[in-house]
């Protein structure tokens, strides 16, 4: 599992920072990615990795601000284009139903694959066999999601070493075993998967807030996670104008997460109105109060441990 930065901007893009797109990277985990968020130029940004469009199965909206889903019907003709067949799912606040299939059929766009586009309110909003995802709304000037996005623990390693010295040998039964089956062997012993596990792997936890004031659900979703993604618009500075347009500012980001008792904290959606030389300061106002903080850039990318 891995977060690849597609935009780390805020508003409009700009040449050092691109607006906002996120993938997270679920290669080994699922074979796909899932976006969150697609501002304009994404698909222009995907050229420039390894990721490929039809790897995509998920994308996950915050709001419905322009720098957050103008890329989004560029993005969803190209992997059309590009040979993208599997079904494709759309997560996001009301009205990005509207905007998706207006922009489809204006530009009649028509894509080759299944397009299902579901408008989310707070709570679950998708859980599988390997992952759930909750939203809950942040505090911002129009309706934005933050999402929590969970694993959910691995069975622990099989202890092959035991079931030899038992004359339990390699081969089929050992994947039933470590599904932590009951197992009838060829001798008429009966056994348990369970009593040759190892100790459960955690799943790991990851929190992708939209923008939005300091608030107490975007405490909530952060909660013990071992990486929070947090918009940090404005330094410490200017809290007054972070707080007139709905947005944080570095410090306060960092204060999210140390309440939140995450383990690192990467801080995106920068103002074009800081330079390179500003970045490495910003990065240091939010380190005063949570050391584990990372002020992130276009194309980064962070594994999550």
């Amino acid at each position: 599992m891995e977060i690849l930065f597609l935009g780390t901007g805020a508003g409009v893009p700009a040449k050092a920072r691109n607006v906002t797109s996120i993938a997270l990277k679920l290669l080994e985990e699922r074979n796909a990615v899932w976006l969150f968020d697609c501002g304009e130029a994404t698909q222009h940004q995907i050229l420039r990795t390894t990721l490929k469009p039809r790897k995509v199965e998920k994308i996950f909206i915050t709001h419905l601000h322009g720098d957050h889903i103008f890329g989004l019907p560029g993005f969803l003709g190209s992997r059309s284009f590009q040979g993208g067949e599997s079904p494709l799912v759309i997560y996001g606040p009301k009205g990005i139903k509207d905007f998706v299939e207006v922009s489809l059929r204006v530009s009649e766009t028509h894509v080759k694959y299944p397009l299902s586009v579901i408008e989310i309110g707070e709570g679950t909003v998708f859980e599988d066999g390997q992952f759930t995802v909750e939203a809950r709304r942040l505090n911002h000037g129009i309706e934005s999601f933050g999402y929590r996005i969970m694993e959910k623990d691995k069975p622990g390693a099989l202890d092959a070493e035991k079931l030899k010295k038992e004359g339990i040998h390699p081969g089929p039964v050992y994947r039933l075993l470590k599904e932590g089956r009951t197992v009838t062997l060829d001798d008429g012993r009966t056994i348990n998967g369970k009593d040759y596990l190892g100790p459960a792997k955690k799943g790991r936890v990851v929190a992708i807030l939209g923008d939005t004031r300091p608030s107490p659900a975007a405490v909530r979703l952060a909660q013990n996670a071992d990486l929070l993604i947090h918009e940090a618009t404005f330094n410490r500075e200017s809290e007054k104008m972070a707080h007139d347009y709905f947005h944080s500012t570095t410090f306060q980001a960092a204060k999210t997460a140390k309440e939140a008792g995450a383990k690192q904290l990467l801080l995106t959606h920068i103002s074009s109105r800081y330079g390179k030389e500003d970045w490495p300061v910003l990065e240091q106002e939010a380190k005063t109060v949570f050391p584990e903080s990372l002020l992130v850039h276009d194309f980064m990318e962070v594994p999550v441990s």
